[in-house]
C-alpha cells in the first residue's frame, strides 16, 4: 500500500456520445441501481485518501446536470466540471489547465465503473520508487490468441500474446510530462487512442500495474449484464 505524500488530481472523461448503446442519451447517464454510471467511479475517489480532486469533463449541454448529480452524491472532491471536444483527447486537454505542474494526474473513463483503489497506490507507488517513470497504465494479459490481419481479412500472422495486454484506466502520469505529450500531440496533429499513446511518443518510460478483468469499460447492450 503506498504510504507517501503524493496525492492525485483526477480527470473522469464523461464527455462520450455512446452511440453503440442505442439509448438516446450517452452512456454514462444510464442508471445503475437508480445512480448514473459515471458516479460509480467517481464514489471509489470521493473515498480515496490519495484523491486530492477530481475534475469531471462532459458534454458542454451536460455540465449543468453532471454538477447537479456530484452535488446530490455528495462528491465534494470536484474542483471544476467542465465541457469537453469533439473528441476525448481534446477533452481531457481541456481538463488539465486546471491540473498543477507539480501534481500526479490519473486519467479515468466514466463508464468503467468497477475502478479500484489498490490501482491508485499501486501506480503511486511505482512512480514514487522509480523518479525516472513517467507514468503507470492498468491492464490485463490478453487470454486469446490474437491474429494480425489484412484489410480483406486475411492471417498475416499470430503475434506472442505473452508481449501483449488490454489496456484499461485509470491511466496515471506525472503532470508536467502528460501535459508535455498533450502538447506536442497538438503541435503534431496527432490523435492517439488513449493517454498513454500521447506519452509514449515523447520517448519517456511507462510501466503496466496488472489490473482485471472485470474492470471493464461499458459499451455495449451486452457490457450491461457485468453490472
Amino acid at each position: 500500500m503506498y504510504s507517501g505524500d503524493s496525492k492525485i488530481t483526477l480527470i473522469l472523461a464523461a464527455a462520450g456520445v455512446g452511440k453503440r448503446m442505442n439509448l438516446g442519451y450517452p452512456k454514462q447517464f444510464l442508471e445503475v441501481d437508480g445512480k448514473p454510471l459515471f458516479v460509480l467511479a467517481l464514489e471509489v475517489a470521493q473515498k480515496s485518501d490519495l484523491i486530492k480532486d477530481i475534475v469531471v469533463v462532459t458534454a458542454e449541454e451536460s455540465v449543468k446536470f453532471v454538477t447537479e448529480v456530484c452535488e446530490r452524491y455528495k462528491v465534494s472532491k470536484i474542483k471544476k466540471v467542465i465541457s469537453g471536444g469533439e473528441e476525448r483527447q481534446y477533452s481531457i486537454e481541456n481538463a488539465l489547465e486546471y491540473c498543477e505542474d507539480n501534481s500526479i494526474i490519473a486519467v479515468q473513463d466514466g463508464v468503467r465503473p468497477f475502478l479500484k483503489e489498490r490501482y491508485f497506490s499501486e501506480s503511486l507507488q511505482m512512480l514514487n520508487e522509480n523518479r525516472n517513470l513517467a507514468g503507470v497504465v492498468v491492464g490485463v494479459p490478453l487470454k486469446d490468441t490474437i491474429k494480425r490481419v489484412d484489410k480483406s481479412g486475411t492471417v498475416i500472422e499470430t503475434p506472442r500474446r505473452e508481449e501483449y495486454i488490454a489496456v484499461h484506466t485509470p491511466q496515471v502520469f506525472r503532470a508536467t510530462i502528460l501535459k508535455e505529450a498533450y502538447r506536442k500531440a497538438r503541435e503534431d496533429e496527432f490523435l492517439g487512442t488513449d493517454d498513454s499513446s500521447l506519452v509514449e511518443r515523447i520517448g519517456v518510460e511507462i510501466k503496466v500495474v496488472v489490473g482485471d478483468y472485470d474492470n471493464i469499460k461499458i459499451t455495449t447492450i451486452e457490457d450491461l449484464k457485468f453490472l
